[in-house]
């Protein structure tokens, strides 16, 4: 079913869909993502992609599950995942992933980040080597309650950073977030450290789908889409990307001007 946007924007070079709600979005999403994939399928054998985790991506993954995508060409990666907790752990991303991802939709493959290595410096490397033997052709990128993408917070953020894969120090809104999707019970659980791919490792996605959803994230958006391309609120970079579509519903558009 095609679901036709309540509002199309353009700011920069990317593309603005705003839809009446969240599970519009998550199905209008997951219909463009499909098409890309199966796009790219048509010329190659394998492609890659790398996903976001989260309560925003919920309808998201609802909405693949509509799709006929060929899982089994699929090279999937992460973004993110916290320093030195399990992978069991309920607010593991491997788990978020592993549940939502690998089970139902079974991709020929799923390298992950393992973020209690032992140690994480040579973790970042290994990964970083993966991303280089399988550059990604499609990301599903969220955005941060602080304006971050992946775990990359305003104060560590790097429009120019040298590597793809680094640790990094959580900002204190950055882990309000988590709590208050219920990753966690107190701020004091929440890591202060993370492994996350880097602005320029995701601005190097050949195609990126950002899905954001809810009335928390709309001072981002705002700032992403109206303020200037900064790191005080990463996700503005992407006004930059040539291939990128930004998801959103009513909620999360609603502090844009130009749907005042």
């Amino acid at each position: 079913m095609n679901i036709k946007p309540w509002k199309e924007l353009s700011y920069g070079r990317l593309q603005v869909k705003v839809y009446e709600n969240k599970v519009d979005l998550g199905r209008a999403a997951a219909r463009l993502a499909a098409q890309s994939i199966n796009a790219m399928l048509s010329d190659r054998e394998q492609i890659s992609l790398v996903f976001s985790t989260g309560a925003s991506q919920f309808q998201f993954v609802d909405g693949l599950k509509e799709q006929d995508i060929d899982w089994s060409r699929i090279v999937a990666f992460h973004l993110d995942e916290y320093e030195r907790i399990d992978k069991t752990h309920p607010a593991s991303f491997r788990l978020w992933l592993e549940t939502r991802i690998e089970a139902p939709f079974k991709p020929g493959v799923f390298y992950y980040i393992e973020g209690d290595a032992p140690d994480a410096e040579a973790e970042c490397q290994r990964y970083s080597q993966l991303l280089k033997r399988h550059p990604i052709d499609l990301g599903f990128i969220g955005i941060g309650e602080n304006g971050h993408v992946a775990f990359n917070d305003p104060p560590v953020a790097d429009f120019a950073d040298p590597v793809k894969v680094k640790i990094v120090e959580l900002d204190e809104m950055c882990r309000k977030q988590q709590v208050g999707e219920g990753w966690f019970p107190s701020i004091e659980d929440v890591p202060r450290r993370a492994l996350t791919l880097t602005v320029p490792a995701i601005m190097e996605c050949k195609q990126i789908i950002s899905v954001v959803p809810d009335a928390r994230k709309a001072d981002a958006v705002q700032q992403a889409l109206e303020g200037p391309i900064s790191t005080t609120c990463p996700a503005s970079v992407l006004r930059t990307h040539p291939n990128a579509t930004l998801f959103l519903d009513r909620d999360s558009a609603g502090k844009l001007a130009a749907l005042a």
